[in-house]
This record gives C-alpha cells, sequence and structure tokens, in this order.
C-alpha cells in the first residue's frame, strides 16, 4: 500500500478516535468561547512554531471567528533564522509570562492553548499566568506524547496540568505517524491537520450555539465573493473592542 493511502488511513483512525472521545470536552470548548462572545469578553489563540499554525488557522479567514485574537510574538512563528533559535526561544523560562502580561486579557476570557508535547516554558508559562488571572485555559495537546516526555518547565508541570478544559488529539507519540521497513524515524506529522480540524469543530459548534439564543455569530465571509468586504467590515465594526489584531 502506498504511503499516501496508509497516512489517509491513519489521519481517519485519528479522527474517529477524537471524535468519539474528545466530544464531551469539545462542547465544553465551544460553551465556553460562546459565553465570551455572548458577554463580550475576549478570545485568544496561541501556540509555539508549528503549533501556532493551528493559531493562524483561526485567524482571519473564510467562516472563521472574527473574535479570535491570534498571539503572534517573536520568535514563536517561525520566522527567525537560523530555525533552530525557535526550539531554544519556546524552552526560555517566563518568556510566556512576558507574552502574556501583553495581552489585553482580562479575568473571564478565554485562551486556546496548542502544543503536542506541553513539555516547553514558553506555552505553560502562558497557560499558568491565564488561570490565575481567571482566564478559561483551553488545551489541545497529544496526550501520548505528554505522558512520555519531562517538564522542561522548573515547576515539573505540563501545559495539560493547567487545562481548564483538555482535548487530546489522539496523535501517535512524537507526532510523527508513518514508519518506512528499515527507516527508523517515522515520517509525516499528523497534529496540524487533527488540530485544524478539532478547533474549526468547536468554531462551528460556538456559533451554533450562538444562532441558537438568538446571537448572530461573528464570523468572517469570503472576501472574494461580492458583498464579502462590506459584510466583514461591519462585523469588526460591531466587535471592535474584543478585537486587537486591527
Amino acid at each position: 500500500m502506498s504511503t499516501v493511502n496508509v497516512y489517509y488511513n491513519r489521519i481517519t483512525e485519528i479522527m474517529e478516535e477524537v471524535f468519539s472521545k474528545e466530544g464531551e470536552a469539545m462542547e465544553k470548548a465551544a460553551a465556553v468561547l460562546a459565553d465570551a462572545n455572548k458577554e463580550k469578553r475576549s478570545v485568544f489563540a496561541f501556540g509555539c512554531n508549528h503549533a501556532g499554525l493551528i493559531t493562524l488557522e483561526l485567524f482571519y479567514r473564510t467562516g472563521g471567528m472574527v473574535t479570535v485574537n491570534p498571539v503572534r510574538v517573536p520568535g514563536m512563528m517561525l520566522e527567525v533564522s537560523p530555525i533552530t533559535m525557535s526550539s531554544e526561544m519556546e524552552r526560555l523560562t517566563d518568556y510566556g509570562q512576558v507574552i502574556f502580561d501583553s495581552l489585553p486579557a482580562e479575568k473571564g476570557d478565554a485562551i486556546i492553548i496548542h502544543s503536542v508535547s506541553g513539555r516547553n516554558a514558553v506555552t505553560i508559562d502562558m497557560a499558568k499566568a491565564a488561570k490565575e488571572k481567571g482566564v478559561t485555559v483551553i488545551v489541545v495537546t497529544n496526550m501520548n506524547t505528554a505522558t512520555s516526555v519531562s517538564s522542561r518547565h522548573p515547576s515539573g508541570k505540563k501545559l495539560h496540568d493547567f487545562a481548564d478544559i483538555l482535548i487530546d488529539n489522539h496523535g501517535d507519540l512524537g507526532d510523527a505517524a508513518i514508519e518506512l521497513e528499515g527507516f527508523a524515524q517515522k515520517i509525516a506529522s499528523t497534529s496540524t491537520v487533527v488540530g485544524a480540524a478539532i478547533l474549526n469543530a468547536v468554531i462551528a459548534r460556538t456559533c451554533e450555539l450562538l444562532w441558537e439564543q438568538g446571537i448572530q455569530p461573528p464570523v468572517f465571509m469570503s472576501g472574494n465573493i461580492d458583498g464579502g468586504d462590506a459584510y466583514n467590515k461591519a462585523v469588526i465594526a460591531q466587535h471592535q473592542e474584543n478585537i486587537f489584531y486591527m
């Protein structure tokens, strides 16, 4: 069987496992985000490096929530050279606190934090700081990996230890999923495609909950459809007090 089909089959297996086992956690996350929007609270999303791709997936795109604020900071978005610096930077103790302190986050807000291992200091400090502030912490992580590695944080804790809501992406240890006969290292990571599916589903449910309560979900329309620009301008104006990326 071609690795194309092997990868498809593995992704399908993981997706089935996630949506059968994480439904309750995803429902809780959607309820938190719906309440945040209804109560004019703010929503943030963060991840280091490739984990941050999920932040970008939720941000400023067709069908996505206007009120998701991406946390984009130096060294955490694969923009540094040499790129190995990014791995060192996400291990820096207290940088996550510095990042969080720069946010206009208040008690009652919500933050989504994504990390496969949950072992590095930046995301742990972010989650810790958010929790201390009274911000609801929604964590997406890979518990197969997180429970198999040691923490790189002075506290000895990991990201999932600070989660108010924990969503497991059910990926393989180390994320890569495909084996080649005679080759030691697995290939083809799954966390981006699975994480995007998880959080797009959560956002969809968030919008559904708002709509069921008679509240128009704050969602972007494609700017490439006639009327899209005007629609988006109006939605942004309605929620400008909770938007910090403009």
